[in-house]
C-alpha cells in the first residue's frame, strides 16, 4: 500500500516526480427516497426549495474541497466537475464526473462530489422523507496517468483490442434522450426520423432507445455498446441547458474523440443556433458513437453529415484499409 510507509504509518505519497496528464473520474451513486418524494421533484419541489439544485452545488463545491476532508489526498487542480441528478423508480441517481490536468488522478474527489450531492438531497427531503438514504457510491471509470483507462467490470467497456470486428450488414442503435417524450408528455418524432435515415444509408437499426435526459443516456449507451453496434447515433441533449447532459455521458464512455464529426454536424446547421449544439464524436470499442441535435432539422442535418462519412467509418472501425473513399455512391451494406 503506497500510503503507508515501512515503518507502518500513514504518509501521503510524493508525486513530484510524476508526469503532468490530462485526468478524468466518473463516480455514481443513488439517494433511495419514497414515491412521494419523487412526485415532489417532479413537480412543485419540496418544502425547503430547489432540492436538485442545491445537491448538485454542494457535489461542485466538494469536489473542490476533497483533500481538507480525506487526509491523505493531494490538494490539486479541478478543472471541472459536472453533477447529474435524474429521477428513477425508487431514487435519485447522482453521476459526478471531474476531470483535471495534474499528477494524480480525481477518483477521491468524484466519490466525494457523489457522497457529498447525496447528503445534500437528504437534508432537502428528510422533512418529507426522514429514511431516505444513500447507496452504491462507487467510481465507474477513471482515466490518465501511467495507469490508463480503468472502468468498472459491472459497466463494461468494448476495447478495439478485445473486440473482433463486426461483419455483414453495418448495425445502428439510436438513442433519444428527451425527459418529456420518455414520460409521455408528447410522442417522440425524432428517433423515427433518425432510424429512417440510417435505413436509407444500408444500416440494419437494431432499436430505437427513447430515455430522460441524464444519467438514463448513459445506462442507455451502455447497454448499447453491450450490443457492439458499429454505431449508436443519439438524438437530444446536446444543447446549453443545465439538462442537456448528452455531452458529458458520451464523453466519458468512448475511448477518444472524432472532432471532426461534430464539428462538420455543426457547420451543416441551416441555422446559426446549430452553434449551441454541443454534441460530440467518438469511438467507444469499434463502435462509432455521434451526438445529434434533438430539433428535426439537427437531425437531418446530421444525417447528411452521415451519409458521408459513415459508411467510410464502418469500414475503418471493421479493420479496412484506407483505399474506399466515401461519395455518393458509397453504401454501408456494400462491403461485408
Amino acid at each position: 500500500m503506497t500510503h503507508v510507509d515501512a515503518k507502518g504509518a500513514a504518509r501521503m505519497v510524493d508525486v513530484a516526480g510524476k508526469e503532468i496528464t490530462v485526468r478524468s473520474a466518473v463516480a455514481a451513486g443513488r439517494v433511495r427516497t419514497t414515491a412521494a418524494v419523487l412526485d415532489l421533484l417532479a413537480g412543485a419541489g419540496v418544502p425547503k426549495g430547489d432540492a436538485l439544485g442545491v445537491a448538485r452545488l454542494a457535489g461542485i463545491m466538494a469536489a473542490k474541497r476533497t483533500p481538507e476532508l480525506i487526509p491523505l489526498c493531494h490538494p490539486i487542480a479541478v478543472h471541472g466537475v459536472t453533477v447529474d441528478l435524474s429521477l428513477a423508480t425508487d431514487g435519485v441517481e447522482i453521476t459526478a464526473t471531474v476531470r483535471t490536468a495534474d499528477r494524480t488522478g480525481v477518483e477521491m474527489e468524484a466519490l466525494t462530489c457523489v457522497a457529498t450531492a447525496g447528503l445534500a438531497l437528504i437534508d432537502m427531503i428528510k422533512a418529507v422523507d426522514p429514511a431516505a438514504s444513500i447507496e452504491q457510491v462507487r467510481v465507474l471509470r477513471k482515466e490518465g496517468g501511467k495507469t490508463g483507462l480503468w472502468v468498472r467490470d459491472d459497466t463494461p467497456e468494448p476495447s478495439p483490442a478485445t473486440v473482433v470486428p463486426n461483419t455483414g450488414t453495418p448495425r445502428a442503435h439510436v438513442v433519444v434522450a428527451s425527459t418529456r417524450a420518455a414520460t409521455g408528455v408528447y410522442a417522440d418524432t425524432g428517433g423515427p426520423l433518425l432510424a429512417d435515415g440510417l435505413r436509407a444509408m444500408g444500416c440494419e437499426v437494431t432499436g430505437v432507445t427513447v430515455v430522460p435526459d441524464g444519467e438514463p443516456v448513459r445506462q442507455a449507451l451502455l447497454a448499447a455498446l453491450a450490443d457492439r453496434p458499429d454505431a449508436i447515433v443519439t438524438t437530444g441533449g446536446t444543447g446549453i441547458s443545465p439538462t442537456d447532459r448528452t455531452p458529458e455521458v458520451t464523453r466519458a464512455l468512448v475511448d477518444y474523440e472524432v472532432t471532426g464529426i461534430a464539428d462538420a454536424v455543426r457547420a451543416a446547421g441551416a441555422t446559426p443556433l446549430a452553434a449551441l449544439s454541443r454534441g460530440i464524436a467518438g469511438v467507444a470499442g469499434r463502435t462509432l458513437v455521434v451526438n445529434l441535435p434533438g430539433s428535426t432539422g439537427g437531425i437531418r442535418d446530421g444525417l447528411a453529415v452521415l451519409a458521408k462519412v459513415l459508411p467510410h467509418a464502418v469500414e475503418q472501425l471493421r479493420g479496412a484499409d484506407h483505399a474506399t473513399q466515401p461519395g455518393p455512391a458509397a453504401g454501408l451494406g456494400s462491403n461485408p
